[in-house]
């Protein structure tokens, strides 16, 4: 179905290669899984199938791509939308049209599919994905998970012989994750669609997958089953990572797989009592390189350490209420925020959580309730008053870049933020090393973009940081290199929410996990606590531990190599 003859790719003559004679052969109806680092390639090579790169991202492409025979070289994009469909990693940027429902009809009308076929075909998409009751609303007022479903849905309409899908769960809370993975197996085993998918969330995928093609970074794509490329492969989900510590061959590739292995390991773990879900000695190695950089390791801002009546909170939210029309996003919500604390904000897609986010920050709308830092409140403050006091990272981090380069991006940022020069390119560097000073922001990946725009609102890390869905786009490296960050900021006494569907970094980054339905809280308490409790949020090691309380690999790592050596070579 697609083949890849001697494919090498350059944006500019002078960078290394994005590809480099790369040679596949995917027949029809498999399900490729495509990983590797952030920045290594994945993008270019989900945008060669169908010929965007080169036409639309320039660039120097040699070698032949064809999809069903028809070679890219020779049709431009649109003449393949009736074999490829693809959704971007920005479903915003990709939308054409007002409402739902005329998102998910715009493709077939463009196809001159009849009406009839049309109407049905938006039905079947509505309910396969789970969002009928969206039909009519403005693609606008949707939350980034349901227009991330949309956006898929726009595709399913079409039936396409070939779906490449990037990111295609990364804004998708674990419930609406596996629904949209059971819609795209169905297309696979019942249709013979073939699907290539680009996903960090690679425990979402892995167990999924006919096939994995891994990049790991020189240009070249390393092809093969997923047991095959699992046990050299950098990047692993962490039911293969606990394989690998606990010695098991073959790897497991799901949470089923380890658990019928897990039962020497629950016995070695049940006298344990799990040590904190980040590595001890990895965090204090990384302090010394945060505080280098100069910016989340810089002095804490001078100020009262908490609210004058409570020494010990950092903002104080009460009876917020957020409503846009006759819809009420959030519902008389009231919150604590502690120094030196993380908070996980989580709960489905739509729930409330960002509106919240934006509330607390001062730059959103609050029909009622009042919020309380030190320094005032910021809904009644200047816009630069109020970051001064709380940042947000919103979870469209792009929107917050509008200078030419990278390194111009830095440079604002240390000149606002009063921080040492240097510090905010440092900080990049740690969370996404390698990417070029002279890049223009709008060229980088998504996973780097997110990564630029951390580093800039890091680099200032006023008391209070509220970071909505700060880890899309970033591969395990970045996350974990990211949780230490996080980490640091807290050891500061600053106060952290993130909000995120990503139960993985919470389990290893969160002291506390909030969850939010239809805009009320109703769960609040310790991570381990909330997320054992929960067949959706809970993360794989959990999973395959239940009912230990262990959370990571980091964990179950930590407490192995503490055995005895006689023990542990059992």
């Amino acid at each position: 179905m697609i083949r890849f003859e001697d494919v090498s790719f350059r944006y500019d003559e002078d960078a290394p290669p994005a590809l480099a004679g790369v040679d596949l052969h995917i027949p029809e109806g498999e399900l490729c899984l495509v990983a590797g680092h952030t920045g290594t390639g994945k993008s270019t090579l989900l945008g060669a199938v169908n010929g965007l790169v080169p036409r639309f991202t320039g660039g120097h492409l040699r070698g032949r791509v064809t999809v069903a025979g028809q070679g890219t070289e020779s049709r431009p994009p649109q003449e393949f939308a009736h074999l490829v469909g693809r959704v971007g990693q920005d479903p915003l940027a990709g939308f054409v049209t007002d409402s739902v429902e005329e998102e998910l009809a715009y493709g077939m009308e463009q196809l001159a599919i009849a009406p009839e076929v049309m109407r049905k075909r938006v039905e079947e998409t509505l309910d396969l994905l789970g969002i009928a009751e969206l039909r009519g609303r403005p693609l606008r007022s949707l939350s980034g998970g349901q227009q991330q479903r949309v956006a898929i849905g726009s595709v399913l309409t079409t039936h396409p012989s070939v779906l490449v899908l990037d990111e295609p769960t990364s804004a998708l809370d674990p419930t609406a994750a596996e629904d949209v993975l059971s819609a795209v197996l169905r297309l696979v085993h019942d249709l013979g669609v073939t699907v290539l998918i680009a996903e960090h969330r690679m425990e979402r995928v892995l167990q999924y997958a006919d096939r994995l093609l891994y990049l790991p970074g020189d240009g070249t794509v390393r092809d093969g089953t997923p047991a095959e490329l699992m046990p050299d492969c950098a990047v692993a989900p962490p039911v293969v990572q606990l394989g690998r510590t606990a010695g098991w061959t073959p790897l497991p590739l799901s949470v089923r797989d380890a658990r019928r292995r897990a039962g020497e390991l629950r016995e070695r773990l049940a006298s344990r009592t799990p040590g904190a879900p980040w590595p001890d000695d990895a965090a204090a190695g990384a302090d010394t390189e945060i505080a280098a950089a100069g910016s989340a390791g810089a002095e804490t801002p001078a100020g009262p350490a908490g609210l004058p009546d409570d020494p010990g909170c950092l903002l104080r939210a009460k009876g917020i209420t957020v409503t846009y029309g006759s819809t009420v996003a959030v519902r008389k919500v009231g919150l604590r925020l502690a120094p030196g604390q993380v908070t996980a904000l989580m709960g489905r897609n739509g729930s409330g959580k960002s509106s919240l986010l934006w509330a607390l920050q001062g730059s959103g709308p609050r029909r009622s309730g009042t919020v309380e830092v030190p320094g005032g409140d910021p809904g009644t403050l200047s816009a630069a008053e109020a970051r001064a006091l709380v940042g947000l990272v919103p979870q469209t981090a792009a929107d917050l870049l509008y200078l030419q380069t990278v390194d111009e991006e830095c440079t604002q940022s240390d000149a606002e933020s009063g921080a040492e020069n240097g510090s905010c390119r440092d900080l990049l560097e740690l969370l996404a090393p390698g990417v070029a000073g002279g890049s223009h922001p709008r060229d980088l990946s998504e996973g780097q973009q997110l990564a630029l725009v951390l580093a800039i609102q890091l680099t200032a890390a006023p008391r209070v940081m509220l970071l909505d869905e700060p880890t899309r786009g970033l591969d395990y490296g970045a996350k974990r290199r990211f949780g230490t960050v996080v980490r640091k900021l807290a050891a500061e006494g600053r106060a952290v929410v993130i909000a995120t569907h990503d139960v993985e970094f919470v389990a290893a980054v969160a002291d506390r996990v909030t969850v939010m339905a239809d805009g009320e809280i109703v769960a609040d308490g310790p991570t381990a606590e909330v997320v054992c409790s929960s067949p959706a949020f809970a993360p794989q090691v959990a999973k395959v531990l239940s009912p230990l309380p262990w959370l990571t690999p980091d964990q179950v790592a930590r407490a192995l190599a503490a055995e005895p050596r006689t023990e542990a070579v059992r």
